[in-house]
C-alpha cells in the first residue's frame, strides 16, 4: 500500500486521484449545460428586451421631436394669427375712425350748407323787405307829395 499512495496523503486539501478529473469534467459539462439551457435563452430574452427598450426610446425621441416641431409650428401659427388679428382690429379701428370723421365732415358740410342757405334766404328776405320798404317809402313820399300839391 505504500507504493499506491505515494502521490496522495490522506486528509489533504487536494487528493490527486480519479475524483479530480471527474470533478473537472462535471464542471465543464455543468457549465456547458447551464450555458446552452439557461444563459443563452436568458441572454436572448435580455437582448430582445434591450432592443425593444432601445426601439421604444428611439420611437419616443422621434415622437417627442415631432411633437416639439408641431408645437413650434402651432406657436408660429398662433403668433401669425395674433398679429393678423391685431392688424385686422387696427384696420377696423382706422376704418371706423375714417367713417366717423367722414360722418362728422358730412354733418359739418350739411350744417354749413344749411347755414349758408339760411343766410342767403335771410339776405334775400332782407333785400326783398328793403325793396318793399323802399317801394312803400317811395309810394308814401309820392302820396305825401300828391297831397301837398293838392292842398296848395
Amino acid at each position: 500500500m505504500l507504493a499506491f499512495n505515494l502521490f496522495a496523503t490522506e486528509g489533504g486539501l487536494f487528493d490527486i486521484n480519479a475524483t479530480l478529473p471527474l470533478m473537472a469534467i462535471q464542471v465543464v459539462v455543468l457549465t456547458y449545460l447551464l450555458n446552452s439551457l439557461f444563459f443563452k435563452p436568458v441572454g436572448k430574452v435580455v437582448e430582445k428586451r434591450e432592443e425593444y427598450v432601445k426601439n421604444n426610446i428611439t420611437a419616443a425621441k422621434n415622437k417627442l421631436a415631432e411633437v416639439e416641431k408641431l408645437e413650434a409650428d402651432l406657436l408660429n401659427q398662433l403668433q401669425k394669427a395674433r398679429s393678423e388679428a391685431v392688424k385686422i382690429v387696427n384696420e377696423a379701428e382706422q376704418d371706423s375712425e375714417k367713417l366717423y370723421q367722414e360722418a362728422i365732415d358730412l354733418a359739418n358740410n350739411e350744417a354749413n350748407a344749411s347755414k349758408e342757405k339760411a343766410r342767403l334766404e335771410i339776405e334775400n328776405q332782407t333785400s326783398s323787405a328793403r325793396k318793399q320798404l323802399s317801394q312803400q317809402a317811395d309810394d308814401l313820399s309820392e302820396l305825401i307829395v300828391n297831397r301837398l300839391i293838392q292842398q296848395k
